[in-house]
Parts: C-alpha cells; sequence; structure tokens
C-alpha cells in the first residue's frame, strides 16, 4: 500500500495537479461567496450599519480588542515551537515573536500567507544565521501547529455542537458528527503515532523531526488557545440578541475562517464575511455586519499596520548601522567577516 501510496504523490506532484486543483477550489470558493454575500448585503441599508457601529459597547470593543492581543501573543510560540524543534534554541523569544506577530499580521492581509509569511519570516531570521531550509523547516513546523489546533477545535465543537457546521455547509448534523469523530480519530492516531517512535519525514536537507508524542499535545494545545481567543474576541462584537452560545460561534468562525484561508483571499475578505453572515443568520444583518467590520479593523487592519511600522523602521535602523559599518572602515581595507552565531542542537 505504502508503495502506491509514494508512486500517487510523485504523480501529482510531476503533473501539477494538485496545484492546479488548488487554484480551481480557491477561484470556485471566492465565486460561491461573492455570489452569496451580493444576495445578502445588497439590501442591507448603511445608515443602520452605521448606527450599529455607534451603539456597540467600548467595553466589548475593549475585550475584543484583548483577545486579539492575547490571539497574537500566542502565535508568536508557533515559531518559538518551531524553532526549539528544528534545534535552534539560540535565537530568543525576542526575535521569534518579531518574527511571529509580523509573519502571521502581513500574511494575513496580503494573502497566499505561506509565501507572503514565509518571506518575512526569512527577512527577519536570516540576521540569526537560519539559511532558507531551516525557515522552510520552521514553517512547516508552525503550520503543523496550525492545522492540529483547527483540527482539534472544530472535532471538538463539531462534535458537541454539530448544528453549527450544518448552518455552514448545509449537511445533516448527524453527518457533521460522524465528520468530527473521523477528525478526531485522525488526530488521534496522528499523536500515537509519533508518541510510539521518533519520525522524521522529508529527505535529505529537508528531512523533518517531528515532535513526540508529549511536544505533540503541546501543539495541539497551543492552536487551541490561539484559536479561543481569536473566537471570543468575534463572539465580543456580535450582537447580543438572540443569544447563541460561545461554542457554536466558535465552530462557524473557525469554519469561516478556513474557507477564507483556503480561497487564498487577502484576509479572506469576502469569503469569511459570506460564510460568517451564512452560519449566524439568526442576528440581524446590519448589526453583524458592524461586527464583523470592527473585527476586521481590530484583527487584520491595527496588526497589519503596526507590523508594516515595525518592519520598516526594523530596515532603517539595519540601513544605518550598515551605514556606520562601512565608514568605520578604513580605504583600502575589507570589512572584517560576520562571526555567525553559536548554534545548538538541543530539541525543545
Amino acid at each position: 500500500m505504502l508503495p502506491a501510496l509514494r508512486r500517487t504523490v510523485v504523480f501529482l506532484r510531476e503533473s501539477q495537479l494538485l496545484n492546479k486543483i488548488g487554484v480551481a477550489l480557491s477561484i470556485t470558493i471566492i465565486a460561491v461567496a461573492a455570489y452569496i454575500l451580493y444576495h445578502i448585503v445588497k439590501d442591507i441599508d448603511v445608515d443602520n450599519v452605521i448606527n450599529a457601529l455607534r451603539e456597540t459597547q467600548p467595553v466589548h470593543v475593549l475585550l475584543a480588542g484583548l483577545f486579539v492581543v492575547l490571539g497574537y501573543f500566542t502565535l508568536t510560540f508557533y515559531d518559538l515551537f518551531a524553532l526549539r524543534t528544528i534545534g535552534r534554541s539560540d535565537v530568543p523569544y525576542r526575535i521569534a515573536a518579531l518574527a511571529g506577530f509580523t509573519s502571521y499580521s502581513v500574511g494575513h492581509n496580503v494573502g497566499a500567507s505561506v509565501f507572503t509569511g514565509g518571506a518575512v519570516r526569512y527577512r527577519i531570521y536570516s540576521a540569526w544565521n537560519l539559511d532558507a531550509v531551516e525557515v522552510a523547516k520552521l514553517c512547516f513546523i508552525a503550520g503543523v501547529t496550525f492545522w492540529l489546533g483547527n483540527a482539534a477545535m472544530l472535532g471538538i465543537g463539531i462534535l458537541y455542537q454539530p448544528e453549527a457546521a450544518s448552518s455552514i455547509d448545509q449537511l445533516p448534523p448527524w453527518l457533521n458528527r460522524v465528520f468530527a469523530v473521523a477528525v478526531l480519530a485522525v488526530l488521534v492516531t496522528y499523536v500515537a503515532w509519533v508518541w510510539i517512535a521518533p519520525r522524521i519525514i522529508g529527505g535529505a536537507q529537508l528531512s523533518v523531526r517531528l515532535p513526540g508524542g508529549p511536544l505533540t499535545l503541546l501543539q495541539v494545545a497551543i492552536g487551541i488557545v490561539d484559536l479561543s481567543f481569536c473566537a471570543l474576541a468575534m463572539y465580543m462584537l456580535v450582537p447580543d440578541e438572540p443569544f447563541i452560545d460561545f461554542i457554536t460561534i466558535a465552530v462557524i468562525f473557525v469554519s469561516a475562517t478556513l474557507l477564507g484561508f483556503a480561497s487564498h483571499s487577502p484576509g479572506g475578505l469576502g469569503v469569511f464575511d459570506a460564510a460568517m453572515m451564512v452560519g449566524l443568520w439568526q442576528f440581524d444583518k446590519e448589526e453583524l455586519l458592524a461586527g464583523l467590520l470592527l473585527f476586521r479593523v481590530l484583527y487584520y487592519l491595527t496588526p497589519f499596520i503596526i507590523s508594516l511600522a515595525i518592519l520598516a523602521t526594523r530596515e532603517m535602523m539595519s540601513g544605518v548601522k550598515a551605514a556606520r559599518a562601512i565608514g568605520a572602515v578604513p580605504d583600502g581595507q575589507e570589512a572584517p567577516p560576520r562571526t555567525p552565531l553559536p548554534r545548538e542542537t538541543d530539541s525543545v
């Protein structure tokens, strides 16, 4: 069975079929979301949306902002965990926090986060002597943490509240519950697989040693905490009436986020919003749209602006230091070679 699976993977890679399917899927998701969103918002009264924004309680906005801050704080541990996993314990937390925050906030807004976030990470980590291969490994481990958290959050949430997923995928609750059981079964199988023995995937320079069982549980926990803070931010911004419990909103929020991620549109624009409005159909459309706009300002726009300011300041400071270093070298002499930072191979 394994040889057949390898042959299938090689065929898909050589034919670039997966890339073509991904592009087609992204276009389909965006087109469907645009159609749905148009029919939802075409009758919306802009004045009512503005009134809803004005009537939003400041304490709810402040709490949502706090949860966004906590969510981005948790995101920094994606990078810290990945650095320790690939043996780069010499890189301090402040650098992991800088790379994690800026790469995710830029990737969230620009889209194609695998490439945009990876480029930001490489720019930052290259100053600490991480090469492209190490940054690729780091991105892979961080991505595994993201998907493990999503699998756990959705699996548990849909198992407990399958109707929440039904409001988006229009499938019967029992079928969504079966899906949740399948997702959790795969997650448990993966944890058991890495727990039994050390697992190394990839080949040559791109080989990555996966975290063991206990560390994989830590990955799951980091992912769940991150998504929970984000969902709490959204929960604070939805209308108060009618009452909808947090688990339902969390399932709809994570599902909408994944659809936006799959579409590769900047910030999931249009796709995330359409999924949220379809899933939370019970709310007044103008009030829900006001909450979504506030969430975009808090979770997408504000961190994006801060990240651009941080990156621009960092680049200017690097340019000034480089200019001073060049000016400090007498004519006819070469600057001394840069001493590489010590490298450690300690795992997490």
